[in-house]
């Protein structure tokens, strides 16, 4: 179970990067996720909570790092038919997760319910729905069927989620500075793919560095492996830190 004293109570500055950075838990056990979010104290407030950690561990996790006064980000990329996404959007929405996923091909009803079921339970959470994942490249896409190239699909389906009531997408920060031309600056832009200067790449094809993010109009972005898996984790995240001021 994660201790409330892990982080301190020091007060937040008022324009603060750890703002912008998310680490993903991309464990198996709370105990390996609480040994990360204890390296890390003070130098991240917000931690992605994916398939593989919510599987393993269930709700729990969720409650326990907000309970110790964390924020969460609550990535299952939802995609089923509407009226199963609202119902699982609803209990999620009560875990008290500050953002969560789903998926952008599920299509207008589907997200249209989902974020009208997670702001009647908490008008605060952001519903981000997921364009095109970052170990996806155009080759992929025409095996799938899908017309046009990475950048189109993106566009497209970061259009209609945007319409369709979401608070946010998720997308590589390649595509963030023309999605930011055609939509604007007032939703929520996440990025994962992300890997500090001359990390390895992993499984990831659309990667850029934390600057580079930030300078094409990512919101936030999503490190795992280059932080967590590092001899020292907290030092890993102060120097991502620095990369985006």
């Amino acid at each position: 179970m994660l201790s409330e004293t892990v982080i301190s109570g020091s007060a937040k500055p008022a324009s603060d990067s750890r703002e912008k950075l998310i680490v993903a838990l991309d464990v198996s056990t709370a105990s390996a996720a609480e040994k990360i979010v204890t390296a890390l104290g003070d130098s991240v407030l917000t931690y992605k909570v994916g398939m593989q950690l919510y599987t393993a561990e269930g709700p729990r996790i969720v409650r326990d790092l907000v309970a110790s006064g964390r924020q969460v980000f609550l990535d299952l990329k939802y995609h089923d038919i509407p009226n199963t996404v609202a119902s699982a959007v609803r209990e999620a929405a009560q875990l008290g997760a500050s953002m969560m996923t789903v998926h952008a091909l599920g299509g207008p009803k589907m997200l249209h319910a989902a974020t009208q079921a997670a702001h009647s339970v908490n008008p605060a959470l952001k519903v981000l729905a997921v364009t095109v994942l970052t170990s996806l490249g155009d080759d992929d896409l025409e095996n799938l069927g899908i017309q046009g190239d990475v950048l189109d699909a993106v566009l497209r389906l970061a259009t209609l989620s945007l319409y369709s009531g979401c608070d946010g997408i998720v997308s590589s920060a390649r595509e963030a500075p023309e999605l930011r031309k055609r939509l604007g600056k007032k939703f929520a832009l996440v990025t994962p793919g992300v890997r500090p200067t001359g990390g390895a790449h992993a499984d990831q094809v659309r990667v850029v560095t934390p600057a580079q993010a930030i300078g094409a109009g990512a919101s936030h972005i999503v490190v795992g492996r280059p932080i967590t898996g590092a001899d020292d984790p907290a030092a890993a995240a102060r120097a991502i830190l620095e990369e985006i001021d």
